[in-house]
């Protein structure tokens, strides 16, 4: 099978229009918590819907680049470093994020490396409606059920699938439910991209801004906050 080798730079656009989305979303966050700004600002229906369409797309952009890559493991293993990092340090800022998106995406390359062939058995017809149907069925699941346990290791398992527990407590909180059937409906459609079944223009088109985002998703992820938060600092002072 003939591999495109070149980037592709819609989808490097797309990743990238979805971290600029995530940025400002973090610096409302920032506003409404520590300059006093309007709770709206941040949450409000238009915003929080267009918050699980972009955090979609980054999660199938995701998917479809694992499509590429023969180091899942390896990718998602450096991921998962980085996370832990994140963790140790807005613990000790008592700002805990203990399973959010790098969590979750680190999770799911590595999971995906793992049980790659798995997912290849699917029929290929049949592959995207089981994960659109399993992403609302795993959605409607998060809202209408409520497993507990009083097994410390069990409560932790569930937070981490999508049944929040009292007492667990992440700033930024991914879980798996349902955003593993999202990634995968992103391996699916990256091979389609990879066999040259996507129109023409999907390979040609050209985008400004928005691909160099995309190529530096991670360092962007990871640098944002302390940014945004060094400048809400610094407006919180002059305000005082």
């Amino acid at each position: 099978m003939k591999e495109k080798k070149e980037r592709i730079e819609l989808i490097d656009a797309l990743r990238g229009f979805a971290v600029v989305l995530m940025v400002i979303h973090h610096a409302f966050y920032n506003c409404a918590v520590f300059l006093g700004a309007p709770w709206w600002l941040y949450s409000n229906p238009v915003f929080n819907f267009l918050q699980a369409i972009f955090i979609g797309v980054f999660i199938s952009v995701s998917g479809i680049s694992s499509r590429f890559s023969r180091g899942n493991i390896e990718r998602g293993s450096i991921v998962i470093v980085i996370a832990v990092i994140i963790t140790y340090v807005t613990v000790r800022m008592d700002m805990p994020i203990y399973f959010g998106i790098l969590h979750l995406l680190g999770f799911l390359m590595i999971f995906y490396g793992i049980t790659r062939k798995l997912w290849d058995k699917i029929p290929r017809k049949v592959a995207p409606l089981l994960y659109v149907a399993l992403t609302i069925l795993s959605s409607l699941a998060r809202v209408n059920l409520s497993p507990s346990s009083d097994n410390l290791v069990i409560r932790d398992m569930l937070s981490v699938l999508g049944w929040m527990q009292p007492g667990f407590v992440s700033f930024d909180y991914q879980p798996i439910l349902p955003w593993i059937f999202v990634f995968l409906f992103g391996t699916w459609a990256g091979e389609l991209i990879r066999e040259n079944k996507f129109p023409q223009w999907f390979y040609t088109k050209k985008v400004p801004f928005f691909p160099l985002v995309g190529r530096n998703a991670l360092l962007v992820y990871v640098l944002h906050q302390p940014i945004l938060f060094g400048i809400t600092m610094g407006i919180a002072h002059l305000m005082a």
